[in-house]
């Protein structure tokens, strides 16, 4: 007998469906109203936001705005129809990807339309069935989505892990050489859920003793890290051992798209073989030439990226001398760990958005283990110190009613859903 398609997925949420009753539009897919920044309200109430990716406060810049309005002034939304190798090619985006490319020091650059999907094709474009993938455990879902389409073998080693990564890698030579193949390395310039940066430049070093090309996706640390802002691998001197680099420009740029970067001859092979952007509709002008302004911006001052460091330092700083446990984050991203149930982590962020106001991100099991609470906060360059202070002083009052029992209490007396 065959079943209905339709019967696992009614019977059978999944780890974080099976919470949507009481989660949905509150702590998932909650609606933020108001001009992007620090400052926003939610369910009609001020907030103070650590929500947004916006590291260096170019969503409302002035010369931002004033080139996006602009943009579709002159071209509108829809402007270049067509993917780019039949009908959407600009000369405007040749000259971001020729600035891209010379901001992180490549041959050669090519635009995505995403961030996600550019990752999954990437992947999918430079390997084939004899070629090894080697990628640590943590990566980002858009790296896991790539090497499932991967049809050869790959291997995982444990995060940030030295000694696994040099054991996968002997495995993967082993293999590699039975099979005729290659090996691709992928790892994150920024690990997004908890700060660490990759380590890259060990990585680089082990080129000397195995045969493998780079593929970085440095989504959190291009513009934040380095002295021009090209990213972990300019922090960690070893940009020039990254084969691939990948960023998007959901973050630093408060934009859509991404780029690629590397040898012209893989961009060249890339621009040809990458599914995603060959039959899918090339990025509007609108993205375009606004992320043109928002480079010319970064490349310009430096300023910007002080402002966004000064904060960064003094949120962490502050968690850390009030006894709060941030892990071994080395970049803007600051998380907190609390222990915990998902009830008692739902109460505590009702808490802090209804009676203190901050809005933040809450992390739960499956991403991270059971009875851990990953609250994640994102510093930007325009938040203030008082805005710090006030989210500290928050913080230390939730903290208090956690350890007392104050939330499990109040959790218990509430009906969960979890069919």
């Amino acid at each position: 007998m065959v079943k209905d398609l339709f019967e696992r997925i009614q019977n059978n949420k999944g780890p974080l469906g099976k919470w949507a009753s009481q989660a949905e539009g509150y702590y998932v897919f909650p609606k933020l109203e108001g001009e992007l920044g620090p400052r926003m309200k939610f369910q009609g109430k001020d907030i103070l936001n650590w929500s947004l990716n916006d590291y260096l406060g170019l969503a409302n810049h002035p010369e931002v705005r004033q080139a996006d309005t602009e943009a579709a002034m002159t071209y509108g939304a829809a402007y270049p129809m067509g993917a780019r190798m039949m009908s959407g090619h600009t000369k405007y985006h040749e000259q971001l990807e020729n600035e891209l490319a010379a901001f992180v020091m490549k041959e050669a650059a090519y635009l995505l339309n995403f961030g996600y999907q550019g990752m999954v094709s990437i992947i999918d474009a430079l390997v084939s069935k004899n070629d090894v993938i080697v990628y640590d455990v943590d990566a980002h879902a858009c790296i896991i989505d790539g090497v499932r389409l991967h049809m050869g073998k790959r291997f995982t080693y444990k995060h940030n892990d030295i000694e696994s990564m040099e054991k996968n890698l002997q495995r993967a030579t082993k293999l590699a050489e039975e099979t005729g193949g290659g090996i691709l390395f992928i790892t994150e310039g920024v690990f997004g859920m908890r700060g660490q940066q990759g380590k890259l430049k060990e990585i680089v070093a082990m080129k000397e003793r195995y045969n493998f090309r780079l593929l970085v996706d440095d989504a959190h640390g291009f513009g934040t890290l380095g002295k021009t802002g090209a990213g972990a691998g300019e922090e960690q001197g070893c940009q020039d051992g990254i084969d691939v680099y990948f960023s998007t420009f959901a973050k630093s740029m408060a934009n859509i798209g991404a780029f690629v970067a590397a040898d012209k001859d893989v961009i060249d092979y890339l621009k040809y073989n990458l599914r995603s952007q060959m039959f899918a509709k090339a990025l509007p002008m609108i993205q375009t030439i606004g992320s043109l302004k928002r480079l010319e911006l970064l490349r310009q001052s430096s300023a910007i990226k002080d402002k966004l460091w000064e904060n960064v330092n003094a949120l962490q700083n502050g968690l850390k001398d009030r006894g709060f446990n941030i892990g071994d984050t080395n970049t803007c991203i600051t998380p907190v760990y609390l222990e915990g149930s998902i009830p008692e982590a739902m109460v505590m962020v009702n808490d802090l958005r209804e009676n203190y106001g901050i809005f933040l991100s809450i992390v739960v099991y499956p991403v991270i283990p059971k009875g851990i609470i990953l609250l994640r906060m994102i510093p930007t360059a325009s938040h203030t110190i008082e805005d710090i202070d006030e989210t500290l002083t928050a913080f230390e009052a939730i903290r208090e009613k956690l350890v007392n029992g104050t939330y499990a209490k109040i959790a218990a007396e509430t009906t969960v859903d979890v069919s």
